[in-house]
């Protein structure tokens, strides 16, 4: 099994958990494009999904602290 393949659901898990718990539903096109070449690192992902959704650097700083917090608990277990 690749890496990728190894990722890619546990990626998504992380993609449906933010959709579910704090409204970041991706494009399916931005949601495929993570899965298959997730950022290394928290704060990278933390800002592939803003700008994903649209936000670049914009945004309540409580609601990047949110999303981040969830990219960690979930990226701290690959």
């Amino acid at each position: 099994m690749s890496r990728r393949d190894h990722l890619e659901p546990k990626v998504q898990r992380l993609l449906d958990e933010l959709c579910i718990e704090l409204g970041f539903c991706l494009a399916p096109s931005e949601n495929r494009r993570l899965r298959e070449s997730p950022p290394g690192d928290v704060d990278s992902f933390t800002d592939a999904v803003f700008e994903a959704e649209g936000m670049g650097d914009e945004g309540d700083t409580g609601l990047r602290r949110q999303v981040r917090q969830v990219v960690d608990r979930h990226m701290s277990r690959w």
